[in-house]
């Protein structure tokens, strides 16, 4: 993958952070210096090395889905301004 200004640009524009050009320059050496460090660890030989274990054993903790009582839709919203064709309205963020 070829790391370049370019790339950063399109990265920034999609995040919508608006980077200087010092930051754009920081970034590119930045993501190069991290794909080259995952480059080094995929040419390790790990043929011989055991999986490692958890030291605390590890479980799922789901419970079965029980059915119960709903609440209806004035229920649901008796305690909220905010709402809109029986859904809640959260604030505009874009």
């Amino acid at each position: 993958m070829k790391i370049d200004k370019v790339l950063i640009e399109r990265v920034a524009k999609v995040a919508r952070l608006n980077l200087k050009e010092d930051e754009k320059e920081g970034f590119v050496k930045d993501f190069k210096n991290i794909l080259e460090l995952f480059s080094k660890i995929s040419k390790i030989n790990t043929d011989n090395v055991e999986l490692g274990v958890q030291p605390i054993k590890v479980e799922n903790v789901f419970r079965e889905d029980k059915i119960g009582k709903s609440l209806n839709e004035k229920e649901v919203f008796q305690n909220t301004n905010y709402k809109e064709k029986g859904f809640f309205k959260g604030p505009r963020i874009l």
